[in-house]
């Protein structure tokens, strides 16, 4: 039997800790300026969380404003899919604990680690358990606290490194709605590239590797460049060609926000007109799994989505991943 139903956006919610730390506040702690940092992330500030909030903490806010703004209740969710790189813990998930603080007690739950293409895969797992009638409604949030693995003393990650959640609220909407196609890819051979090497059980936390920083973000900057401008190219080509839509067709494009340049360069080659790419990296910095639902939130709060949109959500990040989805927005604007 064939379910003649997709899976589309019925609520949204983000949250970003209180604390604004802006590019003059990095110039005290390490050796960079206003202006480099602008000049090669577009980054002015971005938002860190408090010694005691945890990416629970900030994604079960993300979660309460995504059930309110979808008008339902936590007993009423049948999944919660986290996606996270900064985990309160390697066990219980975060989603559990999520789960357990917003007492939705017929939940299942687990989290995903994609790194910043996290939410991407968590939309695309959510979506095939509603379009296979498996479950109907479905919590995906991405939740991170990167600050509580930035190397303060290096200037070429902890300038673009940020803290926030962000969440949807999934259900059954008529085939040929919601989700029209999708695209998720990964290459190991690239992991190398982006990794939190200690902590695991590959090297286990140990005076020395404290020491050496092993616990803390480490990239290759210039590779993850070169690697992220081609991948949006070619994941948002193909993703369109499975969803039936051209280029044109696109409302909006919501890309990963892991740096203005390479969000420029992307959306250049793909031949799209900036004023159809969301772009608040400026204000939020990288929040890695969090930043693409934090921006549809922020985009659609601004009148910038209405139903009948058809919406391009693509991520990549450490592993390495990458993923897009096409979507035909459901969710109605409320009412003036």
């Amino acid at each position: 039997m064939v379910n003649h139903f997709s899976a589309g956006v019925i609520g949204l919610g983000s949250y970003v800790p209180e604390r604004i730390l802006t590019n003059h506040d990095l110039e005290k702690i390490v050796d960079t300026t206003d202006e480099w940092i602008q000049t090669r992330t577009g980054i002015t500030e971005r938002h860190i969380s408090s010694g005691e909030q945890a990416s629970s903490d900030l994604g079960l806010i993300a979660a309460q404003r995504a059930l309110d703004d979808a008008n339902i209740t936590p007993a009423e969710i049948d999944l919660i899919i986290v996606a996270t790189a900064t985990p309160d813990m390697l066990f219980p998930s975060t989603a559990c604990i999520i789960q357990s603080k917003l007492g939705a007690n017929r939940a299942a739950a687990f989290d995903i680690g994609a790194g910043c293409t996290g939410f991407i895969y968590a939309l695309v797992t959510a979506a095939q358990f509603i379009s296979n009638g498996s479950y109907k409604k479905v919590l995906v949030i991405g939740a991170e606290t990167l600050s509580k693995v930035t190397n303060w003393s290096d200037r070429n990650t902890c300038v673009l490194l940020a803290d926030g959640a962000g969440a949807v609220v999934l259900d059954a909407v008529p085939f040929g709605e919601g989700v029209l196609g999708f695209t998720l890819g990964a290459d190991g051979n690239g992991g190398k590239y982006l990794l939190q090497p200690a902590g695991g059980s590959r090297l286990p936390a140990s005076i020395e590797t404290v020491k050496q920083n092993l616990h803390t973000l480490q990239m290759n900057g210039p590779e993850i460049f070169k690697f992220a401008v081609k991948i949006m190219v070619e994941v948002t080509e193909e993703t369109l060609k499975k969803a039936n839509l051209l280029k044109e067709d696109v409302n909006l494009f919501i890309p990963h926000q892991a740096n203005r340049r390479i969000i420029e360069a992307a959306t250049k080659r793909l031949g799209f007109s900036m004023n159809k790419v969301v772009v608040n990296i400026d204000r939020f910095g990288n929040t890695s799994s969090a930043s693409i639902p934090i921006a549809m939130q922020e985009a659609f709060g601004n009148g910038r989505i209405y139903t009948g949109d058809n919406l391009l959500l693509m991520g990549f990040g450490a592993g390495i991943t990458w993923g897009a989805v096409a979507l035909k927005w459901t969710k109605q604007r409320p009412e003036t």
